[in-house]
């Protein structure tokens, strides 16, 4: 969501590869690059979408204390969990691609076979059990195996 006040992140950028003084640079910007929690993000989209985490949780197949756990702040989520939680919460690719920025965590990339079968399952609104039926068809890693997945 942009303010009046912020710029664009390729604007940020430019200003970023321009600055003589990192310090300052952050002083001036540092309110735009701040991130809500990710625990607050998806709280925040319980509500937008009028929705509640438990069923956000059963969506995901992710494991319901882990989930809730995930919502109230005292864990932090794997890749694969965001993505779990994003297939939930039945988000579109660029939904997607920013949750994943907001947790921290490396955006899907189609040149990588497992991220292309996500990508594909976002376009075509597949849920997370029609998911892991593809990844295993393709004999690739389920989600929530990511150790696996080296």
């Amino acid at each position: 969501m942009m303010t009046d006040d912020s710029i664009s992140t390729s604007a940020l950028l430019q200003r970023l590869f321009k600055t003589s003084s990192i310090a300052r640079f952050i002083k001036h910007y540092g309110e735009q690059m701040s991130r809500v929690p990710f625990n607050a993000y998806i709280n925040r989209l319980c509500a937008d979408k009028d929705t509640v985490p438990e069923r956000v949780i059963l969506k995901s197949g992710i494991e319901r204390t882990y989930g809730h756990q995930l919502f109230n702040g005292t864990r932090k989520p794997s890749r694969d969990k965001v993505i779990q939680l994003a297939l939930g919460f039945e988000m579109d690719y660029n939904e997607v691609q920013d949750l994943l920025k907001i947790a921290r965590k490396s955006t899907l990339y189609p040149k990588i076979e497992r991220d292309a079968v996500v990508i594909f399952a976002l376009k075509k609104g597949l849920s997370v059990v029609e998911v892991q039926l593809t990844l295993k068809e393709l004999d690739l890693p389920l989600l929530g195996k990511e150790d696996k997945y080296e």
